[in-house]
């Protein structure tokens, strides 16, 4: 189900809207090599509490594209790379978008209300932990049709959040909201009656 075996130019015509926040997320990290360019990237992006109280509202978004480093990097863009198609060819694009990108949000707003005014983070992690909660709204509606499902994501969900606690300079809050507000958006999205209605109209 997760084992990607599309060639690119398969994977990017299947699934534009993750190949497109792929495609975002390592043109911004590449850009923030750059000496000027990247500090003010940095600088202007990164999730500051104290800036968002002063009005910079644009921090509650623009740390779904920053990353710390390669390996942060690499660790959330292999997680899209491998979760989002699935999620994207279920529900389509502007649901798996809506998904993405609520999930983003509400993790850096929990995070403005939970975490003191001079804490900095940035990540996609928040994203894509809603796209593990979406996977668990459907487990929930279809606990015995979707077996094979059951076993990778449920491991899968309990290992992240394992981990999140775990491992230092994680901004758990931001996972653990983005967790919540996809399987809350999954809910909407995968409950029996609304899934016959949008599928219809596809």
């Amino acid at each position: 189900m997760f084992i990607r075996t599309e060639s690119f130019s398969q994977y990017l015509r299947m699934y534009p809207v993750v190949s497109t926040l792929l495609a975002i997320n390592i043109l911004i990290y590449l850009l923030g090599w750059l000496p000027v360019i990247g500090d003010l990237i940095f600088d202007y992006g990164v999730g500051y509490n104290l800036a968002i109280s002063q009005g910079e509202w644009w921090r509650f978004i623009t740390p779904m594209f920053l990353h710390g480093g390669m390996m942060h990097l690499l660790f959330n863009m292999f997680s899209l790379f491998l979760f989002g198609p699935e999620l994207e060819k279920l529900t389509g694009k502007v649901r798996f978008l809506t998904v993405y990108g609520l999930a983003g949000l509400f993790g850096t707003v929990a995070t403005y209300f939970l975490e003191p005014l001079n804490y900095l983070h940035v990540g996609a992690s928040g994203a894509i932990f809603g796209i593990l909660g979406a996977f668990a709204a459907l487990l929930y509606y279809g606990r015995r049709a979707l077996p094979q499902l059951r076993q990778i994501i449920l491991p899968i969900i309990v290992i992240s959040i394992v981990m999140t606690f775990l491992t230092p300079g994680i901004n758990a809050t931001a996972h653990i909201a983005g967790m919540i507000t996809g399987f809350l958006v999954g809910l909407s999205y995968f409950h029996p009656k609304r899934i016959v209605s949008w599928k219809t109209k596809k």
